[in-house]
């Protein structure tokens, strides 16, 4: 069996069944590991993930999570050699880490340390854009999933502007791609404020949450949100967009964002 695959993938031999037979092939599964992510020496999480990008995982994790505000806040971020740990030193040294957790990375939704209920006010942006853009930026995210056109089964989400991908995140985890996105933001510097989050899973309202913390005023999904997230993103002033195929897309929440009407 070859071995020459990416990180984050898992080569396994596979059966294909056919109404003309059976054959068997070199193939791969998605990889799954568990991450410890450490802050100032004390456990805050074990996350069920992809193991690539870890680094920007875990800084995605603790800033989705309220643990900072910037990347000016850390001093180090630092993976162990098997890379099954992360360890973050803060600058400062009053850091009191929360109740231990478990985020798992299947589709029952993770754990998160805040309460959504008024955990933001409502995000202050006029930014609009059209359903054109929308869908080609889906298409650079299908296209970003480098991942998922080798092996599938592992979820996509990217921050895009009005014309091209800016970062992305792969993972078993939907709510971990979303952290991994906004790791990279803070490595990068880049500012995600009148941004665009589009991901390939369902948009709950953890992950509404996350865009929320990034200043996204609008987020797109291959799927379908829930009854928390358009809840939420009413309040929030963030447009929720879902069903994003080629040429049809459904418009959930503020539907000014995409020059359309509000529903009566």
């Amino acid at each position: 069996m070859t071995t020459d695959y990416q990180p984050g993938v898992f080569p396994h031999r596979y059966w294909t069944v056919e109404a003309g037979g059976a054959t068997c092939a070199d193939g791969a599964v998605i990889e799954e590991a568990l991450v410890g992510i450490y802050v100032n020496g004390q456990e805050v999480a074990t996350v069920m993930c992809s193991p690539v990008d870890q680094e920007a995982l875990a800084l995605g994790f603790i800033y989705n999570e309220g643990i900072i505000t910037a990347l000016a806040e850390v001093g180090l971020v630092k993976a162990n050699r098997t890379r099954t740990i992360v360890d973050i030193l803060l600058k400062r040294l009053d850091f009191e880490a929360p109740r231990r957790l478990i985020i798992t990375s299947g589709c029952g939704g993770g754990v998160t340390l805040q309460i959504l209920t008024d955990s933001f006010p409502a995000l202050d942006s006029a930014f609009a854009t059209t359903p054109d853009t929308i869908f080609a930026r889906m298409r650079d995210l299908q296209g970003a999933a480098q991942l998922y056109n080798l092996v599938r089964g592992v979820h996509t989400a990217v921050l895009a502007n009005t014309e091209r991908v800016l970062v992305s995140g792969e993972d078993v985890g939907r709510h971990n791609a979303i952290d991994k996105v906004a790791g990279k933001v803070l490595q990068t510097g880049i500012d995600s404020r009148d941004c665009i989050l589009l991901t390939s899973g369902r948009i709950s309202s953890e992950m509404l949450s996350k865009a929320r913390r990034l200043n996204v005023p609008l987020v797109a999904s291959r799927t379908a949100p829930t009854s928390i997230t358009v809840q939420l993103a009413e309040a929030w002033n963030i447009c929720v967009v879902g069903y994003v195929r080629q040429g049809t897309l459904r418009v959930y929440t503020h539907p000014e964002r995409l020059g359309l009407p509000q529903v009566t």
